[in-house]
């Protein structure tokens, strides 16, 4: 008996001793969250976008569903508080805004390049190439035990100044994304019921112009 309990706490003595795996880098879990969401084809979600400060220092909350499918694709459906459709089909990009009757047309960046923080969830540029990594504090309101990852880009960029993703450490699902602009506002976008690989055809990207409204073009679309 003496011989059993001493072979037991030996053995749970040199369990606590033993070295626990260690946990991921900034740089590692960028690097893992970049692999995992180049190998994802598309995804959906319930969204909540806010913006904060800037120099009007105002506050806005909108709502709504949107699609991703890469390469490119990508469909914002705003439902609250005002009605509006924000649409790429992977080669222009379409913000209509039926209050105002116009539509703004942009085309979608090259393969390499990311002019909006918003355009990483369609494929555009490369967490380790194109950011240096760091842990910060969750952003208020994020789900327990998620992790938030800043990105600071290592070229300067004309629409942000640092983007900061909010993850699932074990299953790097993606659950928020918040990005500074020059103007000192802070835009967010938060996630529910995000499904991966869903199937989406090409068709929920389409955009046909509605009858009566301005156009407002794009000085680089021909």
């Amino acid at each position: 008996m003496r011989l059993a309990i001493t072979t037991a706490v030996g053995l749970i003595a040199a369990l606590s001793l033993t070295p626990r795996a260690a946990e991921p880098t900034a740089a590692e879990l960028a690097q893992a969250l970049q692999k995992k969401y180049s190998a994802i084809k598309g995804f959906s979600a319930d969204f909540v976008q806010t913006y904060r400060g800037g120099v009007l220092n105002k506050q806005l909350s909108e709502r709504g569903r949107l699609l991703i499918k890469k390469p490119g694709k990508m469909r914002f459906e705003y439902t609250d508080p005002e009605k509006k459709l924000f649409v790429s089909d992977g080669v222009k990009i379409y913000l209509y805004v039926p209050q105002d009757k116009q539509v703004t047309v942009s085309n979608m960046p090259p393969q390499d390049k990311a002019t909006t923080p918003v355009l990483f969830l369609v494929g555009k540029g490369d967490l380790g190439r194109d950011f240096q990594a760091s842990f910060t504090e969750l952003p208020s309101g994020s789900a327990a035990g998620s992790r938030a990852l800043k990105l600071m880009p290592r070229t300067r960029q004309e629409d942000y100044d640092w983007l900061v993703i909010v993850v699932d450490p074990a299953t790097l699902t993606l659950r928020g994304l918040s990005y500074g602009d020059p103007q000192g506002g802070t835009s967010s976008l938060s996630f529910t019921n995000l499904k991966e690989n869903s199937g989406l055809a090409d068709k929920e990207f389409d955009f046909k112009l509605p009858r009566g409204v301005d156009i407002i073009t794009d000085a680089s679309v021909r």
